[in-house]
């Protein structure tokens, strides 16, 4: 999930999550328990308020708070997220599969025009898009099952983290009113993340893009749209179109632990002179890029040289393995 989606959800693949280690493919509800009440009924009478103050139309607010439910689901995913006990190795071979590295070269080769022109515009490559396509829906066939509505306001009546969630659900409300999603097709994770790239409310109204032209910013429906704002995104939070993400390394026996982590940064030479090499065992590449040298597991694992693409990554979802399972997906797509 991404900057402004700082909430510990498994939403799809990542998207809306912050957590540390995102569990591969979060739940989605077939069934979802409601339960309606006076104090929740109130709540809402409150939200509308809340949205006619912000200058939102009253028909829009009818519209989408008609038939809004407490969904009793929804608290029991965010009470009961899964631990995460994968080691990297194991959540890598989870994301990274055959059957996705062939799935996405298709689309990488299915979409060349349009992610070509992408790229143009916003200096992302497009296997990179794709990957994160990938991750996050599928390629945009798992993009949830849930009314954003109605799982954004039972959040923020649970009180919990109601500050966030009710930010959210008045986000979604602005959405509506904008004319991008009828209500009843503003669909998503439990957590309230939408759309092929699997956008928090505000982070679409910050950074989803009207790709082709027709009004509507579709991040749901609309390839184009949906890849585009993906671009959008990672352009706006400092995407570097001529640098790639990092590559696995071997650090030598007597490496300073006190170097590793993100907060220490080397340009690539110094890495090397500090006996820094490859994962195959040759040298670095001699690019002065600024890096630093990351354990995929913070403590063990395996290590890796990151430069500020895979920074940017982290903001679209706080977690290390889905950055670097990112990274490697977007390699293996892109790769000849």
């Amino acid at each position: 999930m991404m900057a402004g989606m700082a909430v510990a959800s498994l939403a799809l693949g990542g998207c809306a999550a912050s957590a540390e280690e995102p569990a591969v493919q979060a739940e989605q509800p077939k069934a979802a328990t409601v339960t309606a009440d006076s104090g929740f009924s109130a709540f809402l009478a409150g939200i509308r308020t809340e949205a006619l103050e912000k200058g939102l139309r009253p028909q829009t607010l009818d519209t989408a708070l008609a038939n809004v439910t407490h969904i009793d689901r929804v608290i029991e995913l965010d009470r009961k997220q899964p631990e995460f006990t994968l080691s990297f190795n194991e959540y890598l071979g989870r994301i990274v599969t055959p059957s996705r590295v062939e799935e996405g070269r298709r689309k990488l080769a299915e979409n060349k025009a349009l992610l070509t022109e992408i790229e143009r515009r916003y200096g992302v490559q497009p296997r990179f898009v794709v990957a994160l396509w990938g991750i996050e829906t599928n390629f945009g066939k798992n993009t949830g099952g849930m009314s954003v509505v109605s799982s954004l306001a039972t959040l923020a009546y649970d009180g919990r983290r109601s500050k966030y969630f009710r930010t959210e659900l008045m986000s979604a409300l602005a959405i509506l009113d904008q004319g991008h999603i009828a209500p009843a097709n503003m669909i998503g994770s439990w957590a309230g993340a939408m759309g092929q790239c699997q956008f928090m409310p505000s982070t679409f109204l910050k950074f989803a893009v009207d790709w082709d032209g027709d009004g509507k910013r579709n991040i749901w429906t609309n390839r184009s749209d949906a890849l585009a704002s993906a671009a959008n995104y990672l352009s706006q939070e400092g995407w570097k179109g001529d640098q790639t993400w990092g590559r696995a390394v071997r650090l030598p026996a007597d490496f300073p632990r006190a170097l590793l982590g993100a907060d220490t940064r080397k340009s690539v030479r110094e890495w090397a002179a500090l006996g820094v090499k490859a994962a195959d065992g040759k040298a670095l590449p001699a690019r002065e890029l600024s890096a630093s040298i990351v354990l995929a597991e913070g403590t063990k694992g395996p290590a890796f040289l990151v430069y500020d693409n895979f920074r940017t990554t982290m903001k679209w979802n706080r977690s290390t393995f889905f950055a670097l399972a990112a990274g490697h997906l977007a390699d293996r797509i892109g790769a000849k």
